[in-house]
């Protein structure tokens, strides 16, 4: 029984009506073939181990007592509060599992919008600081000489963390001791898990837009093939204590969570780190803050590079205590902030020096720091299916695809090469040929990462083991090819930033609200919706350049000599309407909402619109949806049997969408 809160409300239905009419539960994906690859792990843990994730007994008590509910689904007092936390439970399964399937950032933004609504209760609030990494990468990385996506990057950092979670015995062990959950429910380790790893995962990289500016500098140096050091110009920053300062509130609330008063956050980190693996490889906190306060300030004392981790623990800080509230934070808040701080250069040339034949120490175990363990192993292995940005990045082979096996408490793991770039391989085959029949003399040949996964030094395994103890979760990695599949991207001609999702989804909501309508009052509209009709209205935004392909169009923001779009005729919105039906009646079906009119028939003892919509929402039936698989002529077919009334509402938004284009994003959209 996975989502105890719908299974709920379904027995209470059945005892109001005498027949069993639903919620009903929503099925888990699983692979029969590979039951503990990446996809079936990963929503395995969401869907079964996270039972109860955020329910408040408390609100359920008061439910019971007062007879109202104070869960919202399309409006308020609609369902039950712990059946709303299951439904958002859902919502972040389906979402993970659009982007495992597809890997574009428009399904990773989903996931990031789904935790942050779950566990700081408002996207509206931290959107800067999921849109600013995304913004940045798409418009300045093309100046780097190398630089690969970290958006999507960091959603499988985070769906490798989850599968690792629910398949290794190892891990979950030395997390629930670590944490003193040992003796509490499964669920609740695992909930305790999800939000702090979230937290880990998908916010390790926020901090590029830090970075991506001095090596925008640097890369100008390296055009002409100068080498960065001594000499060369870069950036450091100043006034770095307007990130890193703690106000009052701040240092007694982590007096009372340490014993000990910290200024500045670097002061807290360096505490916490120090705690857990300065015995053992021997350093002092001293030694960790002097590290820490010249990081951004001294780029030349660690050979030029500037760390995005350090900026992302402490932005992220900034983001919790204005979030939540500085005394919300708990130690394992700090413990995310800290592993984030570790996981670029801090710990493998600070504390580790895991390339330095003279100074490496033994690799970092699990019951040391659980979560800065897991994304020092999760960061390595996640290498597949990332954009290339950077000049040298775009000509370089990477893989395009990954197959895991986590079963047996071991990683396997099979990377995928395009079958198109053979001849590379194929010439650093006999590259690496002549080397050896030459007597190795000098470094072997290298073809970036497929050499270090297929060269008999196993560097990118081992280099993985030199970062963390592995004898617990044993790594095996090889690499093959195969023809590339680009279909699951959903790649069209459409193109711009269109990074503003959540914009066009609150203006889209509000399209009939008065034209001089302030956004505040649109985006409180919108967020008076559960986030699971946020996310509709988001996956409709979404869904447009799919659209526009089928009409043969496109939009952009780049000035082209083709004819401009003001609004659909008649005939392109009979065309474009079935499709998004189709994708109304997909998600529907995934969110286990069902066929049925009941809630338009069943005796209610009162007539009111209001009370069949609520009852709509508390079986989770709809008349305009279809029950098992349908195909995409059968969903054409059922379309056209609708109301005109319902026909109208899959096509009439979508002329709103042109105007919406226009105002956030200056974008056009053309005739081919």
């Amino acid at each position: 029984m996975a989502y105890t809160a719908i299974e709920s409300m379904r027995k209470t239905n059945e005892q109001r009506f005498g027949r069993d009419l639903g919620p009903m539960q929503p099925p888990l994906y699983g692979n029969p073939k590979q039951p503990n690859d990446l996809k079936s792990s990963a929503l395995r843990f969401l869907h079964e181990r996270c039972e109860g994730l955020l329910f408040d007994p408390a609100v359920e008590a008061e439910e019971k007592r007062t007879g109202i509910y104070q869960g919202k689904s399309i409006s308020a007092h609609q369902i039950p509060f712990n059946m709303e936390r299951d439904i958002d439970r859902l919502c972040l399964e389906k979402s993970l599992e659009a982007f495992i399937d597809s890997g574009t950032a428009e399904d990773a933004y989903t996931v990031y919008y789904c935790y942050l609504e779950m566990f700081l209760r408002r996207y509206g609030n931290s959107k800067r600081m999921v849109e600013l990494l995304s913004e940045y990468e798409s418009n300045g990385s093309s100046l780097l000489m190398t630089h690969r996506d970290h958006y999507s990057h960091s959603v499988y950092v985070f769906a490798l963390g989850l599968a690792i979670y629910e398949t290794n015995e190892s891990f979950r062990t030395e997390y629930k001791d670590y944490y003193d959950l040992s003796g509490a429910e499964e669920s609740a380790a695992a909930n305790h898990f999800l939000e702090y790893w979230g937290l880990t995962a998908l916010f390790h990289d926020i901090g590029y837009p830090f970075e991506l500016p001095f090596e925008q500098v640097l890369s100008y140096f390296e055009v002409e093939n100068q080498e960065r050091g001594k000499g060369s110009l870069y950036l450091a920053y100043r006034n770095v204590e307007s990130l890193t300062e703690l106000d009052e509130k701040a240092v007694d609330w982590f007096e009372f969570l340490y014993g000990k008063r910290f200024r500045t956050t670097n002061e807290l980190f360096a505490h916490n780190i120090t705690e857990k693996l300065g015995a053992a490889y021997g350093f002092s906190e001293e030694y960790l803050l002097d590290i820490l306060n010249t990081k951004p300030t001294e780029p030349g004392r660690f050979e030029y590079h500037m760390d995005h981790a350090f900026f992302s623990a402490a932005r992220l800080y900034r983001e919790l205590a204005g979030q939540l509230g500085v005394r919300q934070l708990t130690q394992a808040h700090v413990d995310a902030l800290s592993a984030i701080l570790m996981h670029n250069s801090l710990f493998k040339f600070s504390i580790a020096f895991y390339k330095d034949k003279e100074k490496h120490r033994a690799p970092m175990r699990m019951r040391q720091h659980p979560l800065g363990w897991l994304l020092a192993l999760c960061d390595e292995l996640q290498c597949w299916d990332r954009t290339a940005y950077g000049r040298n990045t775009r000509t370089e082979l990477y893989p395009m695809a990954v197959d895991f096996d986590f079963g047996n408490n071991a990683v396997s793991a099979v990377y995928y090469y395009d079958q198109e770039e053979e001849k590379k391989i194929h010439a650093y085959n006999e590259q690496y040929r002549a080397w050896e029949a030459g007597g190795r003399q000098g470094n072997p040949p290298r073809l970036k990462t497929y050499s270090d996964m297929a060269g008999e030094d196993r560097r990118f395994a081992t280099n993985i083991e030199k970062l963390v103890d592995t004898s617990e979760i044993p790594l095996t990695v090889r690499p093959s090819v195969r023809p590339a599949d680009h279909r699951s991207k959903h790649i069209y001609l459409s193109g711009s930033n269109f990074l503003h999702l959540y914009d066009f989804a609150v203006a889209l909501h509000a399209r009939n609200m008065p034209s001089d309508t302030p956004p505040q009052a649109m985006e409180a509209k919108f967020n008076a919706m559960s986030l699971e009709y946020q996310l509709s209205g988001i996956n409709r935004a979404k869904s447009f350049g799919r659209y526009l392909n089928a009409l043969g169009c496109f939009y952009t923001d780049r000035p082209v000599d083709y004819a401009m779009v003001t609004s659909f005729t008649p005939e392109q919105a009979e065309s474009i309407a079935p499709l998004e039906h189709e994708r109304w009646v997909r998600i529907h079906r995934d969110m286990g909402w069902r066929y049925g009119t009941e809630y338009e028939t069943l005796s209610l003892g009162e007539e009111e619109k209001e009370a069949r919509l609520t009852l709509r929402e508390q079986l989770r039936r709809h008349r305009s949806t279809m029950d098992g698989n349908p195909t995409s002529e059968e969903i054409y077919a059922h379309y056209d049997t609708l109301p005109e009334t319902e026909q109208d509402k899959d096509w009439k938004p979508l002329n709103s969408m042109l105007e919406l284009l226009k105002k956030f994003d200056g974008l056009r959209i053309y005739h081919l």
